[in-house]
């Protein structure tokens, strides 16, 4: 499969790479025995992701290897400096769009929290940006994703990370207690996108960041592709259209909202995805094509 870069949006002198790790692509493995409706309740959703995740953070170290796979959407994701200050356990574990860490020009001092932080690589690279005197929070529903997490934070030597259990629509940390927000492939997994943030712009401080890499939509999917979970919990379905994006995001209360494509999803990488679902490529694939892309969403609380 072959992706088109369309925008690297990583700043001038910026040595890290345009992709990175969260929760998008999975084992083909993880999804055996799972419903092939979407479920029809936001707690349904919640469950199906959950479950998901989960076999993804037990396979990490197993002889299957990366959970990625040869996903287009989490292929080639580090570079060779990040790779080498990483536990390879993280590196496993990684299943973004994009590289939050890069793009939100994390500064020295500062309290970044990652949404959906999985086994905790953004939150890791996060820590070294931000230094011994700023702090790296991540978040995370899922107890495997979690204990992997912790595990990777003591291989890495990360005294400046704390991980935390909760949602990202409920985040378990006061008002304006963080300077920058982060996700990779995460928002677009929930069901009450506009709960997430509304969330987000409380615990930001006044002059906080909104900086998220995620998988984001040029236009509607097609209700037959809409409607597979594994499409869901692959980062595809539950994206938002670019236009509802931004207006979710001014609802919320933030302003100077940016959403800049870093890669698009070509021919070839949407038939193989139509092809493993057992869906119609040759119909499918031209309505889909160019639709689905990674996108860095930047926004900022005045």
């Amino acid at each position: 499969m072959t992706t088109q870069d369309i925008q690297t949006a990583v700043p001038q002198g910026d040595s890290t790479a345009t992709q990175g790790g969260g929760c998008c692509g999975a084992p083909a493995t993880a999804t055996v025995g799972m419903p092939t409706d979407m479920p029809t309740t936001a707690d349904g959703i919640k469950q199906v992701v959950q479950q998901r995740y989960a076999a993804a953070a037990k396979q990490v170290g197993s002889c299957c290897g990366s959970v990625g796979g040869n996903d287009p959407i989490t292929a080639d994701l580090y570079n060779g400096d990040q790779r080498d200050v990483l536990p390879a356990e993280a590196l496993q574990a990684s299943l973004g769009c994009g590289n939050p860490t890069a793009l939100a020009q994390l500064r020295e001092g500062e309290v970044v929290l990652d949404l959906g932080s999985g086994g905790g690589i953004d939150v890791l690279l996060s820590a070294r940006r931000v230094g011994p005197t700023g702090k790296a929070y991540g978040l995370d529903m899922t107890d495997e994703m979690l204990a992997l997490a912790e595990q990777n934070k003591a291989r890495a030597g990360a005294t400046n990370v704390e991980f935390l259990r909760g949602e990202i629509e409920n985040i378990p940390l006061p008002d304006a207690s963080v300077d920058v927000i982060i996700s990779n492939c995460v928002i677009n997994l929930s069901a009450d996108k506009d709960q997430v943030l509304r969330e987000a712009f409380r615990v930001l401080r006044p002059g906080g960041r909104f900086a998220v890499s995620d998988i984001v939509l040029r236009s509607a999917l097609p209700a037959e592709v809409a409607a597979l979970v594994a499409a869901w919990t692959g980062c595809v379905a539950g994206a938002l259209e670019q236009t509802d994006y931004a207006a979710k995001l001014a609802a919320a209360g933030f302003s100077d909202v940016e959403i800049q494509p870093t890669r698009e999803f070509d021919a070839a990488d949407v038939r193989g995805f139509l092809e493993g679902q057992g869906l119609d490529a040759e119909r499918l694939t031209p309505q889909i094509s160019g639709q689905v892309m990674s996108a860095f969403v930047r926004a900022a609380k005045r």
